[in-house]
């Protein structure tokens, strides 16, 4: 299916502590529908993991939905800026994250990274899904 309206995925990250119990979570939207929204346990790690798992969760379910134009949007922007190319990727430990988030996007016709202020409610709902999912405490 490709998505004429576009399709919107908004992605959120979190780890309490930094290393700590981290959690990722994705809204796929199009339209004004939600088409999915889910959260996944981590274990321990960085929130800057989070925030990559997340993408990479997101994109790996919008194909599933769609092969056309995707508008992904974080309130990473260490993580917007680097897939966009404006930042560098140094962390090693964030290469191997950066470089499949670019496999990722090779489905789709095009994929625009868009940094997004936390009171974006979108954004705001992805981040709510990952506390609940750290607050469930599960572990995979």
């Amino acid at each position: 299916m490709t998505g004429e309206d576009g399709f919107r995925v908004y992605t959120d990250g979190a780890s309490r502590g930094n290393p700590g119990r981290a959690a990722c979570a994705y809204i796929i939207v199009q339209g004004d529908r939600v088409l999915c929204e889910r959260s996944i346990y981590l274990g321990v790690t960085t929130n800057n993991v989070a925030e990559y798992r997340a993408v990479i969760a997101a994109l790996t379910t919008a194909q599933e939905y769609t092969d056309g134009p995707v508008t992904l949007y974080s309130d990473s922007e260490l993580v917007v800026r680097q897939l966009t190319g404006v930042y560098r990727v140094n962390k090693e430990h964030l290469k191997d994250l950066h470089a499949e988030v670019l496999r990722c996007t090779a489905h789709f016709s095009s994929v625009v990274f868009e940094a997004v202020r936390r009171t974006d409610p979108w954004i705001r709902r992805a981040d709510e899904l990952c506390n609940l999912e750290l607050d469930r405490g599960q572990s995979g």
